[in-house]
């Protein structure tokens, strides 16, 4: 599992470590901060004592409308719960008892390097926090964004997944990664498709070597992240096996309890694997907006049917 430490934390968001700095190896728990309210004034029943706790304007300001015996308390009810550490974003202005409170329970206390807009500096916290704390697991595959979809292409391996990626960069796609995929589990809907640095920018191709999409295509030919819609998988051309259906039964795969859209591509030379993935992204593309060709095309066949049993 994945580990996210205070001291990359402040080394992200460039944060200036007041007090505290033997403690910056302390792991964080919690993908997500607390912003206190309601523990001011006394109520505990529900404090997230694992989460990085954040002081804006508005926190900063109560506190310093407090008497000195009153702040003294309110702070101290806090800090006893030992939280990872504290941010505060509204500058450094009087926070001598924050700072005192913090060096005596050995909490780290870091400030932003200028006053920010807290509800602004919370978001791209927890984005961050989410995204490197979230369960992930690795697959071998390619994952490519077409028409700003997300597709996870498998299929055993030299069947041609990173072939079709590199004919889909020259259509205008994006790759995101070739052959280690690392999936990141978002939340229970969204599963987030990424590369694991080292393949970074990089494509496999056979006959051919390494490329680095990068600097032979553009940074148009890459994406750093990408959230999966569909998996779609690469098999050897089988005879008979394909039929003309017109709409697939839906399948899903089980990605750590997230059920993506699957469906299955067979390979034959001549066949346009590139435009047929594709029409796979467009086609679930227009499913979520509620639109099947199927249903479409059945209900033009509604009056010749209501015609015929008259």
């Amino acid at each position: 599992m994945k580990t996210l430490t205070i001291e990359q934390l402040a080394s992200k968001f460039s944060l200036q470590v007041i007090v505290g700095t033997e403690k910056l190896q302390t792991e964080i728990k919690q993908p997500r901060s607390h912003r206190p309210g309601l523990e001011f004034v006394g109520h505990f029943d529900f404090f997230p004592t694992q989460r990085v706790q954040i002081l804006g304007k508005k926190e900063i300001t109560y506190l310093h409308k407090l008497s000195h015996e009153e702040r003294k308390m309110r702070i101290g009810n806090i800090v006893k719960y030992h939280p990872p550490c504290f941010i505060v974003t509204a500058g450094d202005k009087g926070l001598t008892y924050l700072t005192q409170h913090c060096i005596e329970e050995n909490i780290p206390l870091l400030l932003t390097k200028e006053p920010v807009v807290t509800t602004d500096f919370i978001a791209r916290l927890d984005a961050y926090m989410v995204k490197e704390l979230a369960p992930e697991m690795t697959v071998h595959g390619v994952c490519v964004n077409v028409f700003g979809i997300g597709l996870l292409l498998r299929g055993d391996s030299g069947v041609g997944k990173s072939e079709t990626a590199h004919t889909l960069i020259g259509r205008g796609h994006r790759l995101v990664a070739d052959d280690i995929v690392v999936l990141k589990k978002l939340s229970a809907q969204t599963l987030l498709g990424t590369h694991d640095e080292k393949t970074k920018e990089f494509l496999a191709l056979r006959s051919i070597g390494l490329l680095n999409v990068v600097r032979s295509y553009g940074q148009k030919a890459f994406q750093n992240e990408t959230r999966i819609a569909l998996e779609i998988n690469l098999t050897k051309w089988e005879k008979d096996a394909l039929n003309n259906d017109l709409e697939q039964e839906p399948s899903y795969t089980d990605y750590m309890g997230i059920k993506i859209p699957s469906m299955e591509i067979q390979l034959q030379p001549g066949r346009d694997i590139a435009g047929l993935i594709e029409a796979a992204a467009n086609n679930w593309f227009l499913r979520q907006q509620g639109y099947s060709a199927a249903e479409d095309f059945l209900s033009r066949l509604e009056p010749e049917f209501s015609v015929s049993n008259e």
